[in-house]
């Protein structure tokens, strides 16, 4: 873990901390009162053998029919203005996940890569709040840890 000062205008304030994928932000004033000391707390990023590749987190997964079926039906059956659970946005954001898989396969990358990375940073700061990693790799690993934990 390190730590990254940037001294900067109160204004840029929200820029600044916004521009980096990083930790809690202290703010503290300057010595001379005119600008804002900001402090990130930041870690450095997994290397990639950390985590599994898409095929090996989602070899033993239902297939992605089967999985929008669930992911309806479990809407259809929740109270309105409850919370879902954990396990409702893993499978979500592995079930996007896998859909914008197919579509970068053939060379694609729209909007499902986008829905797929926000699905996953929301899992990921409900598990994690303020951990930086790619979140859809974290999702990855999520999954296939939730698949060998139900078999």
């Amino acid at each position: 873990m390190f730590e990254i000062r940037a001294i900067c205008d109160p204004d840029d304030t929200d820029r600044v901390t916004t521009a980096f994928m990083a930790g809690d932000v202290r703010t503290y004033p300057t010595r001379d009162g005119k600008r804002t000391r900001l402090y990130l707390t930041a870690d450095h990023r997994p290397t990639p053998q950390d985590w599994p590749t898409p095929e090996q987190a989602y070899a033993n997964a239902p297939s992605i029919n089967s999985e929008i079926g669930w992911t309806a039906r479990f809407l259809a059956e929740a109270v309105c203005f409850t919370e879902l659970g954990r396990e409702f946005y893993l499978r979500k954001a592995a079930l996007l996940d896998r859909i914008a898989l197919l579509g970068e396969s053939d060379g694609f990358h729209d909007d499902d890569g986008e829905t797929a990375l926000a699905a996953a940073q929301y899992l990921l700061d409900l598990d994690q709040p303020g951990v930086i990693c790619d979140p859809r790799a974290y999702v990855r690993q999520q999954y296939a840890r939730s698949l060998a934990n139900d078999q």
